[in-house]
């Protein structure tokens, strides 16, 4: 019930022009809800810290972790991305490889680099992104959303599904960065639910990245095949129908991937990688600019697609 009335007031503008008079009488709509003190929190939240424009939300490709220390067309793509960014208060990043029971956010004050894969040249492994974490933004986000309950994690860290890609937006590592978990046992509404309550983080000076792969099969990859653009009829199909859908606005189907067919249920054997996506569609407003960007295949079953909206 609370995250339904957070949204409610996200739609309707709350935190860009909302008067006290004119949150009360949204508030009266569930003054007899027990959890009515979730939306004088939001109010109180939201009159806190100075508003300003909008910080842009991203859903980053980042494909194999080699990418980290690789000079290649998606690196560029990355850079050039990152010049057209405002310098953020702090990113919170929502990574394919960090799924828990419950969400979770990070919260300690030194976040640690951690090299979740193996397999790779000793170089990737000594790889450090020592980015401080903000403990004070991770209980601003645990009070904001009531129900579900976010909790504060400190053991965690950053996983290379945030620090190899943010290492090129940001490599002086010089900002904040937050990870956000993935609860395993919700399913995908859950997810673009919460994410259209936290867009109001995004006028406080938070910078959102979704870090996955639109498509990614490792089972099926042909792992001789890495450094070729190309993509299996299934993936192409994948590929170009996620394409459409994202210009249409049509988050619904995006939402109901599980509705979409053969290709998709291939591009998404399961949904770790693809999450981070229902995240950046929740968090972005309808009306903002979509740039799609590093729209390749590679190895045959992913792909490196990347969206940038405002």
């Amino acid at each position: 019930m609370v995250l339904y009335l957070l949204i409610q007031c996200l739609n309707i503008n709350l935190v860009d022009a909302m008067d006290r008079k004119r949150f009360l009488r949204l508030a009266a709509l569930g003054a007899l809800s027990p959890n009515f003190m979730s939306l004088q929190k939001l109010y109180q939240h939201s009159r806190s810290f100075p508003d300003q424009e909008a910080l842009p939300v991203l859903f980053l490709g980042h494909g194999n972790p080699m990418n980290a220390i690789e000079e290649n067309e998606f690196v560029e793509g990355f850079r050039k991305t990152a010049l057209q960014l405002p310098t953020p208060r702090a990113v919170i990043c929502i990574s394919a490889h960090w799924e828990t029971q419950g969400t979770r956010i990070t919260a300690m004050p030194q976040p640690k680099t951690i090299h979740d894969f193996g397999g790779f040249p000793r170089a990737l492994f000594e790889v450090e992104y020592p980015a401080p974490g903000d403990p004070k933004l991770a209980q601003e986000l645990k009070d904001l959303i009531e129900e579900p309950e976010i909790l504060l994690d400190h053991e965690w860290g950053l996983d290379h599904g945030a620090w190899s890609v943010i290492k090129h937006l940001y490599p002086n590592a010089n900002i904040p960065v937050l990870q956000l978990s993935i609860d395993y046992s919700k399913g995908p509404q859950y997810h673009y639910d919460l994410a259209r309550a936290l867009s109001v983080l995004r006028r406080k000076g938070v910078l959102f990245i979704g870090s996955g792969n639109m498509v990614h099969n490792l089972r099926l990859t042909d792992w001789h095949r890495l450094n070729d653009n190309f993509g299996f009829d299934w993936a192409l199909e994948a590929q170009s129908k996620m394409r459409n859908f994202l210009e249409q606005c049509d988050d619904r189907s995006l939402i109901d991937f599980r509705k979409q067919g053969q290709a998709f249920d291939l591009a998404i054997p399961s949904t770790e990688h693809y999450i981070p996506l229902l995240y950046s569609l929740g968090l972005r407003d309808k009306k903002e600019n979509l740039r799609i960007f590093n729209d390749e295949p590679v190895g045959g079953a992913l792909t490196m697609t990347s969206v940038q909206y405002g």
